[in-house]
């Protein structure tokens, strides 16, 4: 109650602008719902925001007053309801440790890192020897992209870029390789999502391949009936893991070698089928029918693992797990210096997915790396926070999109394009008044690092003092460029002094001829403008993610400025990097030498002795 005695509903009236009554309404109906209250962050505030981390963290402490983990009509970990396969071979962690992707001051982070590479490549804190982008754009889809073109464009700080794309894009420009990898319809793919209080899993199959099975003709690779041949992923991957490791000196073929037959390498069915005999409950469920686990997932597409997941958190337990563990005083499960669940009153429970098996309103990581002063939920003004912008300054909110697009992966889609292909900058109608411009007009969106200039739209449909720019629109190929031609601007780029860039639009989209007749019917010019390239990056100091929105200021354009035109300063963009960065070195803490948590989740986790640094 000390604690936030100040966070009254007139503060956050003051804060939000949303009135304190609303909030008191909005608060009642939470208290009515208990247990079964239900509220979820995606993007928006956290993402947007220096210290948007604290959002969702604040939003888990309603829930937990509330009741309403685990229960029915609340939330759950997301790991109750996604179900993860068995695989035939799990490879050993690695044995290296990449600063290049966590970096040392950044030890609370989640994911890697990527936002930053350039910069840190830049830094001299090492170079890339062969770097794969995986259906991922960041030339486009980052902030400070021509950073990004920078660095591709230098051998000795990328020795070798394959991109790995299902569609034209801005990245495979300045790519080594361009390799061609399946949409939806054209790979194999598993799916879980937490679509419910159940868990269950989905496959996805390649639909030419499927045909060609149930025709009775023999494929050896997807891409032999896919259309341009284009590589199924998991295929492609097995192949080149075998290619590189000809004579298994390496230790790498190894781990792709058939479960059913010795020494042979792993085909896609043999793949698929290990993990679906090996899915709790399914090859029972395909016995009744007659099928094999394979066929009946090639039949039905899905299988529902687990009907329910509530109260996951009270459930007991592995015997193997619990063998040899010891119970603390206040309850807490040990098991070789982890803690696997709690004691309670019922008997052993796992409890929650944290490291202290409950739901943590302080957190002990926090403190031990150097944010004491944050180990509680509380509240951190964002960068864009309205007593941090100067005299005539807009907060840019770039995290929203228009609902037709996906990503920077459906420019190549004739319909969406069609329905959305321009990026207008949304204006509330008394500040375009006091701009002195109306929709339609051109305004030019100053930057950290430099500039664009859009369109407006002015609308009573964003707050004053903000403004928004949809960020999956404003494609770009140059003239020697082919690839997607029905929402991308044919533009010029121009490096004048070093890390002075600009880009200029010089034609729209425009009809064209193919084999496909619909591109003779384009209608629409106007293909957008690239805003990422503009944004600065902003690692936040705890978290490490991209904080997103922008202190922008908005005038009008001077003589011979026009519409599509962006210039960026590759130089500053550094230096606003270094800035940002030195707010997470100020507190880099390493207790005992370790790099970040060992109970933090990260994806092809290293081995338990490379977590600490090494004098």
């Amino acid at each position: 109650q000390e604690l936030y005695a100040e966070y009254t509903p007139e503060f956050a009236e003051e804060e939000s602008g949303v009135s304190a009554q609303t909030i008191r309404e909005v608060a009642r109906e939470i208290g009515e719902a208990g247990s079964g209250f239900s509220g979820y962050v995606w993007r928006n505030a956290a993402a947007g925001n220096r210290g948007g981390w604290m959002v969702p963290r604040a939003l888990m402490l309603l829930h937990a007053l509330t009741g309403s983990i685990g229960t029915e009509g609340g939330i759950a970990p997301h790991d109750w309801n996604k179900f993860i396969a068995a695989r035939h071979d799990q490879p050993p962690p690695s044995q290296r440790w990449n600063e290049l992707i966590w970096p040392p001051e950044y030890p609370l982070t989640h994911y890697e890192m990527s936002t930053l590479l350039p910069h840190l490549v830049r830094d001299g804190r090492g170079k890339v020897d062969t770097y794969f982008t995986r259906v991922y754009n960041p030339v486009w889809t980052n902030p400070d992209g021509f950073s990004w073109i920078e660095m591709l464009s230098d051998e000795q700080s990328v020795g070798l870029h394959v991109a790995l794309t299902p569609t034209w894009s801005e990245t495979a420009l300045f790519a080594d390789y361009v390799l061609p990898m399946g949409l939806g319809p054209e790979r194999h793919d598993l799916q879980s999502q937490e679509t419910h209080h159940g868990q269950w899993i989905a496959f996805r199959q390649p639909v030419l391949r499927e045909q060609a099975r149930r025709e009775g003709r023999q494929v050896k690779f997807t891409y032999e009936v896919n259309p341009g041949e284009v590589w199924e992923e998991d295929e492609f991957w097995i192949e080149l893991s075998w290619r590189i490791d000809d004579d298994n000196s390496m230790g790498i073929r190894k781990h792709f070698i058939s479960p059913y037959r010795k020494g042979e390498k792993i085909t896609i069915d043999e793949y698929y089928q290990y993990m679906f005999e090996h899915t709790e409950g399914l090859p029972e469920k395909a016995a009744e029918e007659g099928l094999s686990p394979l066929d009946y997932m090639r039949k039905y597409g899905a299988f529902l693992v687990k009907e329910s997941v509530y109260h996951t958190h009270l459930s007991a337990p592995d015997d193997a797990v619990m063998a040899g563990s010891t119970v603390e005083s206040d309850g807490t499960i040990v098991s070789g210096g982890v803690k696997i669940g709690i004691q309670t009153k019922d008997g052993p429970a796992t409890g929650f997915p944290t490291p202290s098996r409950r739901q943590e309103f302080y957190s002990a990581s926090m403190s031990e790396f150097g944010w004491d002063d944050q180990a509680l939920p509380g509240y951190i003004k964002s960068h864009i926070h309205p007593d941090n912008l100067a005299e005539g300054e807009f907060a840019l909110t770039p995290t929203f999109r228009l609902p037709t697009h996906i990503h920077s992966r459906s420019a190549n889609s004739k319909w969406l394009t069609e329905i959305a292909h321009r990026n207008p900058i949304w204006v509330n109608t008394g500040d375009a008044k006091k701009l002195g411009v109306k929709t339609g007009d051109l305004l030019k969106m100053e930057t950290e690092i430099g500039y664009f200039i859009d369109k407006v739209w002015a609308t009573e449909a964003i707050r004053p003092g903000v403004v928004a720019c949809s960020h999956h629109i404003g494609r770009w190929r140059r003239q020697k460029d082919s690839g997607n031609r029905w929402m991308t601007n044919t533009v010029t780029i121009e490096q004048g002094q070093p890390g002075i860039w600009k880009m200029s639009t010089v034609e729209g989209v425009k009809a064209f001829k193919s084999s496909d007749k619909d591109s003779l019917r384009i209608w629409w010019r106007d293909g957008g403008v690239h805003q990422n390239i503009t944004h600065a990056v902003h690692p936040d100091p705890i978290s490490g993610a991209h904080c997103w929105h922008q202190k922008v200021k908005l005038t009008r354009p001077a003589a011979g400025e026009k519409y599509g035109d962006i210039v960026v300063d590759t130089n500053k963009s550094h230096e606003v990097f270094k800035q940002w960065n030195a707010l997470a070195k100020a507190r880099e803490t390493h207790p005992g030498g370790l790099r970040r948590p060992l109970w933090l989740g990260r994806p092809l986790t290293p081995a338990k002795e490379h977590f600490y640094i090494r004098k």
